[in-house]
């Protein structure tokens, strides 16, 4: 193909990934996309893309995509639709969502997350419908709250160091973070750290792809890392390792938690964590004098019973040290709270009358099963809950209720489209157009879209502007454009607009490369909140809060299930999203389980085994490894049901429990058995 036939159009990765890539996707003179790349010129992702967006045209031409509005024909599950047309669907959707609306407009239910990341198709027209029809309130908590608030509480909001400057970093925690596999932009920084003589730890049951590569993998208990942060803590002031100047000027609370981090000696850390004490003494020793010290976080430490305050505990260690003086020092889970987006210009909470109630994500289905008034409409977008949520079963048997009208804007017959009563085919990133920021960098970002949209493919935008239309709401919110949005979204950031987006893509922030190392943190006092005043309901110091399931704080639980399940992203999958297109590459679900758990069980590579405990069970290949430790087994995930033997994901033995701070999940705090399937 010659290259004046072809057109470059700049584009963003939607997906939910710290990355964020920039891309450019290539488009024939017939208007299709041939082709989709990285943008070598974006100075944080160089060009690169995951082997999961890299053909991302072939998800957009897939041969299962959904292109035309279609209503149910068989019974809810069973997947069974016919077309009609879009004034056929919003005409319905609108009749049974005002029908309900008249009697209790809290019992409509929007269940949204990030099936894009986009501030446009994810979270603006979408929330200014809702709020107008007094819908009840969704409390977004499934993937990141608890570590969001325990940072919160911290250090202020989403904000830690600078990935630009990880590179200058002399050594490097990277804590329950597979990078390889989730955040591959930054393994770049970190291996130029290395070759200028840095040491990678990683800490993780699961010697992942990213321990393999580190100089040390140190595997450590699930639910136990609040617990090794206070040990460390307790270490560093124990040996005066502390740089107490930073901590004078710029902290709050040291001497109560001096106190606290008393009752964590080495002892009880190694018994707690399943580290040895010798260990907890040198990789605390060899992170308070290798300045400057730099501890990439990731979200599944926090999927426990005590997350959010295990998050809180490790974004402690920075500020004793000093490390933020320093670019390259620091900690970060997420980069999101540096962008000073007013969001409720997007969102227009002002909308919203009278007090709704507020559902917790975390708990649909106790929602969908349970709630009074119960929830008798679901609008369902940019998430799959049928395969994602926990306490699958429930979640399904509220699905498959009659009584429950559902709608479900989707790009493939998902296993929770299977269940709908309207199903409304949705824009893939390559038809739309979006807004982006980054929770692993600092770049304002603009998606153009390069191509038409396929069938009768809508935005969300344009979908939820023509049922506010068809409903009668007549604020003049709902008849802004997508780039009015953007424009209203970009006015809080100085500097930074559209017509500068447009012409360079991207444009960063301009954080600096040691924001805080003169304090300056956006907490109450300014300082690294030790002790929160706003946790003193809880416990405003920090501490170790067990997982529920655990051989310690259950171990009755613990002898009839003694296995603890992680079930992290599969290197192909992101979320739910790309299961039909890279099945195949994963072979299949696995279980990774221990050689000494396995040989109890009489369970070898390739036996089909059963996992299981009183919420469910299902079905996998055993792996048999030494990559996870005696006691923890890992199903990589989230399949979906409809495309395993079984018809059950890893979510049919998690619940619906949530965390200390910020209402998250608990996916991993989960003990079960394994068996031999029959």
């Amino acid at each position: 193909m010659h290259s004046e036939t072809v057109k470059t159009v700049r584009a963003v990765c939607p997906h939910d990934c710290p990355d964020t890539c920039a891309m450019l996707v290539e488009v024939d003179e017939s208007g299709r996309a041939v082709r989709v790349k990285g943008d070598p010129a974006n100075p944080f992702t160089h060009g690169g893309l995951c082997v999961k967006v890299a053909h991302y045209e072939k998800r957009t031409y897939h041969a299962d995509r959904l292109l035309f509005p279609m209503k149910r024909t068989g019974r809810k599950g069973d997947g069974k639709f016919q077309r009609i047309s879009w004034e056929e669907a919003i005409d319905t959707v609108a009749a049974r969502l005002a029908a309900v609306a008249k009697e209790d407009p809290q019992c409509i239910l929007p269940y949204s997350y990030a099936g894009t990341m986009g501030l446009l198709q994810g979270g603006s027209m979408d929330r200014r419908f809702f709020h107008r029809l007094g819908a009840s309130l969704l409390d977004r908590t499934i993937c990141s709250s608890a570590g969001m608030f325990g940072m919160r509480y911290t250090v202020g909001a989403s904000v830690g160091t600078n990935p630009e400057t990880v590179d200058q970093a002399k050594y490097i925690l990277i804590w329950g973070s597979n990078i390889i596999t989730s955040n591959i932009h930054l393994w770049r920084y970190i291996l130029k750290a290395r070759s200028q003589g840095a040491r990678i730890v990683t800490i993780d049951p699961l010697r992942t792809r990213t321990g393999e590569q580190s100089d040390e993998h140190i595997p450590i208990m699930p639910g136990t890392d609040g617990a090794l942060a206070l040990g460390m803590m307790h270490i560093i002031l124990r040996d005066a390792l502390q740089d107490q100047d930073y901590i004078d000027r710029y902290t709050l609370g040291f001497d109560e938690l001096k106190a606290r981090v008393r009752e964590y000696p080495p002892s009880r850390v190694a018994r707690i964590t399943g580290i040895s004490e010798d260990t907890i003494e040198r990789i605390t020793h060899e992170y308070a004098t290798n300045s400057p010290a730099f501890i990439r976080v990731n979200y599944g430490l926090q999927r426990h019973a005590g997350g959010g305050m295990a998050v809180r505990n490790i974004f402690c260690l920075p500020a004793l040290l000093g490390s933020w003086r320093y670019p390259g020092g620091g900690a970060m889970l997420s980069t999101s709270g540096f962008f000073p987006f007013k969001y409720a210009v997007l969102e227009r909470p002002d909308l919203i009358q009278g007090q709704p109630r507020t559902i917790n994500m975390s708990r649909l289905g106790e929602a969908l099963t349970r709630a009074n008034p119960p929830v008798r409409a679901m609008v369902v977008y940019n998430t799959n809950p049928g395969a994602v949520a926990p306490d699958q079963q429930r979640v399904l048997e509220g699905l498959r209720r009659e009584d429950l009208f559902t709608v479900v804007l989707e790009h493939f017959q998902t296993d929770t489209a299977d269940y709908a009563d309207i199903l409304l085919p949705a824009t893939t990133q390559l038809e739309h157009f979006d807004l982006h920021r980054a929770y692993g960098h600092t770049y304002v970002m603009l998606n153009t879209p390069a191509i038409q949209p396929l069938g009768e493919c809508k935005p969300n935008t344009e979908i939820f502007r023509l049922l506010a239309g068809r409903l009668g709401f007549e604020d003049p919110c709902f008849k802004d454009s997508d780039e009015d949005m953007a424009r209203q979204a970009l006015a809080s950031l100085n500097g930074i607009t559209l017509e500068d987006l447009h012409e360079k893509g991207w444009i960063p922030l301009g954080i600096g490369d040691a924001p805080f190392a003169q304090g300056g943190f956006p907490t109450p006092s300014g300082k690294c909140e030790f002790y929160s005043e706003r946790l003193k309901d809880l416990d405003p110091l920090p501490a170790y809060i067990p997982p529920r399931e655990d051989r310690l704080s259950n171990p009755e639980l613990a002898k009839k299930f003694p296995l603890v399940l992680i079930s992290p992203p599969a290197h192909h999958f992101l979320n739910s999203t790309f299961v039909n297109l890279f099945q195949d590459k994963e072979i299949g679900p696995t279980l990774e389980i221990h050689e000494s758990d396995a040989a109890v069980r009489q369970i070898r590579t390739g036996s089909p085994v059963q996992i299981f405990n009183d919420r469910g069970n299902f079905l996998a290949k055993a792996v048999v490894t030494d990559r996870t430790r005696a006691g923890v087994v890992c199903a990589p995930s989230i399949w979906w049901n409809k495309l395993v033997p079984g018809g059950r994901n890893a979510n049919s033995t998690t619940s619906e429990e949530i965390t200390d701070i910020g209402g998250g999940a608990t996916f991993y705090d989960n003990l079960v058995d394994v068996r031999p399937a029959d």
